[in-house]
Formats: C-alpha cells, structure tokens, sequence
C-alpha cells in the first residue's frame, strides 16, 4: 500500500475510470429508456448514481442534469459514447493487469492479448451491470403498489433492493477480474475469496470517504473541478482496495507462475 509503484497504477485505473463514468452511465440509460422503453430501469440507474456519489445537491444535480441531456441526444452522442468508452475502459484494464502480474509475480501479456482480453471484460461486466439495473427496476415496479399507502418503505424497500443486487454483481465482476486478468492460473476459490473482502472493503471505504468529503473542501480548492476530483479520488481508493485485496489474498499460498 505505500509502495511508489501501487500508487502509480491506482491514479492510472483513477483516471480512466474517471474518463470510462459518464460514457458508460449513458450507454445504460439509453439501453433503458430508447430501447427497452422501462422508465423503473431509468429511475433505477439515477439511484445507483446517488447512492454511487456523495450527498451534495450541487453535486449530483450536476451530473444528473448532463446525463438527462446526454441521453435525450440520441444517436451520434451515443455512439461516441461507446467508442470512448471502449477506449478508456481498456484504460483500466492494462494498469491493472500490470499490477496484478506483480502481485501474482506473472509476465504481463503482449499489448494485443491484453486488449481483446480487456474488450472481453468490458462486454460481461456491462453486461452484469444492466442486469442489476434490470432487477432493481423489476423489483420498483413490484413495490409501486405499496406507494399509496407505504411510501416511505417502498422508497427505503428500493434503496435495499439497489443494495441487494448491486452488491454481489460488483463482487462477481472483480471475481472476474481477479480470475481472468493475471497471466496466469489463479485459484477460482482465492480469486473469489479476494472479490469478496475487496467488495466489501469497498463499500465500507464508499461510506467513510462520504463521511469525510464535506470536511476535504474540494470545491473551495478545486473550483468547478470538484466533481472530477471527487470521482478521481474515490477511484483512488477503489483502486487501493482492489489492489490490497489481491495482494493479502496471493500472499496466502504460492501459485505457479508461466
């Protein structure tokens, strides 16, 4: 964790999840709205973007309000959308192969490999995505009829369902990136030992960094720039957990390398 290199790979996946965020929420909601036609799915990726951020009006009025446009702009936005994204969450995937091989102690792949394995991950991790975005709208409309008499527990109902399904398929997505990226064989079982403890280290590192962001002052320091710095940040230490996770759970028991 306080090794120079560890740093150096956790601002670079930072960026490119910064440069990979909007693209993608945009992609998903058009998948929603123009062509599922499912207003709960809509509703149900702005939750997530909520929970996702901190709570500060400003803040998530800004984003929600560009992504409203975005998605009313259909076709070339969307395009862009996609191809940007491709390329920024490809981004991400090769500082974290890098890092990976370390902990692991594997070669890296050539710069080919790692691309068309990259691409291979961005489709089933989108994919796992607007599944839990689906089930999170399936289950809103199912509580839609609690909300003349019960609003508060229907609203409180879906904030539990967003968590129920989130959480596992962002465990399953870095079960699959622990699996899938290293250059070598890693144990499907420590693969899934580590997604599990970095899943739910992140939730709880999510919460105590939203505890202390109003006392960090980003926007007094940063200016317009806050929100980026916010996003940039929080990816910081995503990053750091994915890493650490890996880390604590290779140290365990020796694994063959190539």
């Amino acid at each position: 964790m306080f090794q120079t290199e560890i740093h150096v790979y956790a601002f670079a996946i930072a960026a490119n999840l910064l440069l990979s965020f909007f693209p993608f929420l945009v992609l998903i909601l058009s998948i929603c709205r123009h062509l599922l036609h499912w207003p709960q799915a809509v509703d149900a990726v702005y939750q997530a973007v909520r929970d996702f951020l901190p709570a500060d009006a400003q803040l998530l009025d800004f984003v929600q309000r560009n992504l409203r446009l975005a998605v009313a702009s259909r076709g070339r936005v969307e395009l862009f959308s996609l191809a940007l994204l491709l390329f920024s969450a490809n981004g991400v995937f090769e500082p974290l192969e890098v890092a990976l091989n370390r902990v692991w102690g594997f070669r890296n792949r050539s710069y080919w490999r790692n691309q068309w394995l990259s691409f291979g991950l961005i489709f089933a991790c989108g994919s796992l995505a607007l599944i839990s975005t689906l089930l999170t709208a399936t289950n809103r409309r199912l509580l839609e009829s609690l909300q003349g008499p019960l609003p508060a527990l229907a609203r409180w109902a879906g904030l539990a369902a967003l968590k129920l399904f989130s959480l596992p398929v962002s465990i399953l997505m870095l079960f699959l990136v622990y699996w899938l990226l290293p250059n070598g064989e890693v144990p499907p079982r420590r693969a899934l030992v580590a997604a599990i403890l970095a899943g739910l280290a992140a939730e709880v590192v999510k919460y105590l960094y939203f505890l202390v962001w109003p006392w960090l002052d980003l926007r007094g320091a940063y200016g317009p720039f806050f929100i980026s710095v916010t996003l940039v940040f929080w990816g910081f230490l995503s990053a750091l957990v994915v890493l650490a996770g890996a880390e604590l759970t290779a140290r365990r028991i020796p694994v063959q390398t190539n």
